[in-house]
């Protein structure tokens, strides 16, 4: 049985292992972007100095939509509960466009732009630096890192079967990484172990990153948990209702009541006739309390709490929790961290076994050889 095992293993790594360590180290390199964009751009996602109370939240707004060409509106305002962070002000385009504010001055401190290198990571993780085809043409990108994820995780369950040890003391041995007793040695330990203490959160990362991957996939995997897969934006899309008056002058309103009334929040969007509350606690880190309201009076007309929510919601923001590691706060981000840079490592130390191998096999034929010759 496990040399059937070992030969899917083997057929399987060599041509999807680079693959899937491009796959693993870009996932890896996104785990901390916000922490290091917030590090390095501190003058875009924080005040100078929190001030005693900040504007009304319509006058951010409006100070915003003063600064916008006649094609882009304001669509939102989202506000954290730490009153050292910066605004965000939401625009209609381009796609996902912000900008911050401060607060307390109105000063506009600059566009959202992702970093190039945190954008190629993405780009490469998902799509292999693949573009969508205008004309409705296979993604391939996709369509690759979807199959290589998806051979990953039949790597990963033959190496548990051809390494998992038989006795508790050879799983005790098999658990160490010896770094002093030369490069195969190490680099053998760190295939077998690596693999070991990562398993279970590969696996979890790569069955949960097949949904954005296939159709087919998704489908089945929201069956598993009883869920049937719905089209549709979620409700993200905010009412096209105006006012004679400014269509911000309500919101400020909205942004009191919805603080009084849950005072954990951890931010609170508000946008045109619909505000979103989310809050900072472990679990489904995308959970979030959704709010209708009146533009013309800003009375709150309706409210849809997330534990109220469709199964199918709860799911989605619970699979993206989940792959990015973010679940459990800080301690589940770290250990996905490492495990997809252990994940990285994988096929690298495992092609180096391989072809050691096949060099030594090569030695010992031509060894053969010369001794009938001889």
């Amino acid at each position: 049985m496990k040399k059937v095992f070992r030969k899917i293993h083997l057929w399987l790594s060599v041509p999807f292992g680079l693959l899937i360590t491009l796959i693993c180290f870009s996932g890896a390199m996104l785990v901390f972007e916000t922490e290091v964009m917030e590090f390095c751009r501190r003058d875009l996602y924080y005040v100078e100095k929190v001030g005693p109370a900040p504007l009304p939240m319509g006058k951010v707004a409006e100070k915003v939509a003063a600064t916008l060409p006649d094609s882009v509106s304001v669509t939102g305002v989202t506000a954290s509960s730490a009153p050292e962070r910066a605004w965000q002000v939401n625009l209609s385009k381009p796609r996902r466009a912000s900008v911050y504010v401060d607060q307390y001055t109105g000063e506009i401190k600059g566009k959202y732009e992702r970093a190039p290198f945190f954008m190629t990571m993405f780009r490469l993780h998902r799509w292999l630096l693949d573009s969508m085809k205008p004309d409705g043409g296979i993604f391939w990108g996709k369509m690759i890192v979807g199959t290589a994820t998806l051979m990953f995780v039949f790597v990963l369950i033959s190496g548990i079967v051809i390494w998992w040890p038989r006795t508790k003391k050879a799983l005790k041995n098999s658990l160490k990484i010896v770094a002093g007793k030369g490069w195969r040695r190490f680099c053998y330990d760190l295939h077998v172990a690596g693999g070991m203490y990562t398993l279970v959160l590969l696996l979890v990362m790569a069955l949960t990153g097949l949904t954005w991957s296939f159709s087919w996939y998704r489908t089945g995997f929201y069956k598993v948990f009883g869920v049937e897969t719905t089209q549709g934006g979620g409700g993200h899309g905010a009412p096209a209702q105006t006012a004679a008056h400014s269509p911000f002058t309500n919101w400020q309103k909205v942004y009191e009541e919805l603080k009084e009334l849950n005072p954990d929040y951890k931010q609170i969007t508000v946008s045109k006739g619909s505000a979103t509350v989310s809050f900072n606690r472990l679990g489904n880190q995308r959970a979030a309390d959704r709010y209708t309201f009146n533009p013309r009076s800003g009375e709150i007309t309706g409210a849809t709490l997330y534990k109220d929510a469709d199964a199918s919601g709860k799911i989605r923001g619970w699979i993206f929790s989940v792959h990015v590691g973010s679940w459990g706060g800080l301690t589940t981000r770290i250990l996905s961290f490492l495990a997809a840079l252990v994940g990285a490592s994988l096929p690298l130390t495992g092609y180096y076994l391989w072809i050691r191998r096949l060099v030594r096999k090569g030695s010992r034929k031509a060894n053969i050889q010369l001794k009938k010759v001889a």
